[in-house]
């Protein structure tokens, strides 16, 4: 029986989701296994290696978005799962909201991006 669980996302920008991670820290693995209870893999587009015996995982979807695949009650033990779930998908709308607004034709934009 997996201990896994897939939760939908609203991240489609794999590169973006790759250097959120890096910026905040976190080791990235791509085509690489996700980590979870018992020695239990299964394999992901993008992973991030946390600290301890446990990873997150995402796998794009046929629509583009890509799902969080964790055994979350692994990370639970040395992580805050919600700050950290949280932080990931802070970190990413920031960013992917930083790079369409310096699309061509968006540079004149004013633009002020207040986070709490």
């Amino acid at each position: 029986m997996s201990h896994f669980s897939t939760l939908r996302t609203k991240i489609t920008d794999a590169e973006i989701l790759k250097s959120s991670l890096r910026d905040l820290g976190i080791s990235v693995n791509a085509n690489a296994d996700v980590r979870g209870y018992n020695g239990q893999r299964v394999r992901a587009e993008i992973v991030a290696t946390l600290e301890g015996d446990y990873d997150l995982g995402w796998s794009r979807n046929g629509d583009g978005s890509f799902d969080l695949i964790a055994d979350l009650w692994g990370v639970a033990k040395k992580h805050n799962q919600t700050e950290l779930i949280n932080s990931i998908n802070q970190k990413y709308a920031v960013t992917k909201t930083l790079s369409e607004v310096k699309r061509p034709g968006l540079s004149n934009a004013n633009v002020r991006l207040v986070v709490q």
